[in-house]
């Protein structure tokens, strides 16, 4: 009875071992552009008090680390840097958050070109750079924006070779989404609505809908990295800071938990060989790097199938046609 008792220990052993090993190490780092309000133009000095508390809230609640990418136009008011905005960027890092480079006026580097764009670059840290020198940093990390890196070959290492030598790394994005789609959607119920019953019916749906959405994301990703790289890569997600994120961020996260992720910095997801890999594509938009270097292995059409769409519904109130 001994015998056979120790040899169903040693099997369920082998069997939990076998089921761990089997498990993908899923990791994933979190940024979030567009800081430090993404639709700054458009909210009330007022609004952006409270929808920036509320989100700082949602970072804290999910206590995860995060890289903000930071827009500096967004920072003035007829060219002049306004103190009170300067103070949402303080507060990122008052609460440990990385801040990086989005460029002045999150300018398209396909539209205006390698030198209007490196200027982007520079004037996007005129602030940015000493608020970090007096706690000691330097910006490290920088974003496309649109995630549009160069349409040539010749372009993608002018933009590269100017970023390093002014001290900053590439930030790609893996999980790529329509997150902004949502919340364009949400925010345009929120403010160009009467505060009804109706109204909150709507931007709940939105926000019950935004989070099985991205989970859907990171699931395909997930297999994307799998079918490509042939393990889960530690992948990189991408966010803004908007109305939608301050009350669905940390329910989102809480989502990705319990999806069986761990969540690492940028630099942990960074060190693995994957992200040396050539970047592939040469085309308008701006996908994600796991496509770009599908592309550069000239996959088949059919490798990108069944990535989950905004349904259209969600369009609709966004007032766009395509995420």
């Amino acid at each position: 009875m001994r015998r056979l008792s120790c040899l169903l220990w040693l099997f369920w052993l082998f069997w939990a071992c076998a089921s761990l090993a089997a498990e993908p190490d899923r990791r994933i780092a979190v940024t979030i552009d567009d800081l430090p309000w993404q639709r700054m133009a458009t909210t009330s000095p007022a609004d952006l008090r409270t929808r920036h508390a509320a989100l700082l809230a949602q970072l804290r609640q999910a206590g995860v680390p995060v890289v903000g990418f930071v827009n500096e136009d967004k920072l003035e008011v007829d060219g002049v840097a306004q103190p009170e905005r300067v103070a949402m960027l303080e507060d990122w890092l008052d609460d440990g958050h990385m801040l990086g480079n989005h460029t002045y006026g999150h300018v398209d580097a396909h539209v205006v070109g390698i030198p209007a764009f490196q200027d982007a670059i520079l004037r996007g840290e005129r602030v940015l750079r000493p608020m970090l020198a007096k706690r000691g940093q330097t910006p490290q990390w920088f974003r496309h924006p649109y995630l549009r890196a160069g349409r040539t070959a010749e372009d993608k290492a002018a933009i590269g070779d100017f970023l390093a030598s002014h001290g900053y790394r590439i930030a790609p994005v893996t999980v790529d989404n329509g997150e902004w789609v949502w919340a364009f959607a949400y925010a345009r119920v929120l403010d160009g609505q009467a505060d009804t019953p109706e109204r909150a019916a709507v931007l709940e749906r939105l926000r019950l809908g935004y989070v099985p959405y991205m989970l859907n994301k990171i699931d395909y990703y997930e297999r994307q990295s799998q079918a490509l790289l042939g393990y889960a890569l530690p992948q990189i997600l991408l966010l803004h800071a908007n109305e939608l994120n301050a009350v669905a961020y940390a329910e989102l996260i809480a989502g990705i938990r319990r999806r069986g992720y761990r969540f690492v910095t940028l630099e942990d997801a960074m060190r693995d060989p994957a992200y040396l890999r050539e970047d592939g594509y040469h085309g308008r938009y701006g996908p994600s790097w796991l496509h770009r270097w599908a592309m550069a292995e000239q996959k088949p059409k059919d490798f990108y199938a069944g990535e989950p769409v905004v349904p259209p519904w969600v369009l609709a109130l966004a007032g766009v046609d395509s995420e």
